[in-house]
């Protein structure tokens, strides 16, 4: 074979074996995994911003409410005070509401949570006649003061409280800084709010000459 062939052949065998390699085909980059969508059985009532779902409850005499630093404030009014929800329709039975409150002033109730129950309403009240009386207003026709879920608890001013409040077909409980308070049998009994504090229905934050800070507002289904 002449000399010129076989410099050829093994230069394009040479050139073959050694071709560089070709770099692999680009991976796909994986697509982000999208981020859960928030319990639909929690609800954020209070978003730490705005008062949208919010409305004064317009008792006569009350303070201004406003948002400051995350909180939703109630001022002290001449008599009572305070925010009554104005968003979607809220479970009646069956859920759990928690939150932050924080007496700023006054003397009187600082927590005044009217909520509902059923074909009715009642309303949790913390620090009401005097300063101490935790309860629920009313069971059957009697006020926190007056009825079996009465009892009493020091409340410091500036100081965040967390409570809870769950109810069920046969119960009505709350909890202040994990310590159960209120632990009601409903069956037989009835449920309802007193007349002046009738505003705050379907679910409202109350006070009485007190102002208080709420924050961290959520409700939760069963």
């Amino acid at each position: 074979m002449p000399q010129i062939v076989l410099a050829g052949l093994l230069i394009a065998g040479l050139s073959g074996c050694c071709a560089p390699m070709q770099p692999p085909a680009t991976q796909p980059t994986p697509r982000a995994t999208t981020t859960p969508a928030v319990d639909s059985k929690t609800i954020t009532l209070f978003d730490g911003k705005t008062l949208d779902n919010w409305k004064p409850s317009d008792f006569g005499g009350d303070a201004d409410t406003r948002v400051e630093d995350g909180k939703l404030i109630v001022g002290a009014g001449a008599t009572l005070s305070g925010v009554t929800w104005k968003g979607p329709a809220l479970p009646k039975i069956d859920y759990e509401i928690s939150f932050d409150a924080m007496k700023i002033n006054g003397s009187d109730f600082f927590v005044g949570l009217t909520f509902p129950y059923k074909d009715s309403f009642a309303s949790l009240i913390m620090g009401g006649w005097g300063g101490g009386l935790v309860g629920i207003s009313s069971v059957d026709n009697f006020d926190a003061s007056e009825n079996a879920t009465s009892s009493n608890m020091g409340f410091e001013r500036n100081t965040w409280y967390h409570v809870r409040l769950r109810t069920t077909d046969k119960k009505i409980e709350a909890w202040i800084d994990g310590k159960q308070v209120v632990d009601l049998e409903t069956e037989d009994k009835k449920i309802d709010i007193r007349v002046d504090i009738e505003n705050a229905r379907p679910l409202g934050f109350t006070t009485y000459q007190t102002a208080a800070a709420y924050k961290n507002i959520v409700l939760k289904k069963l």
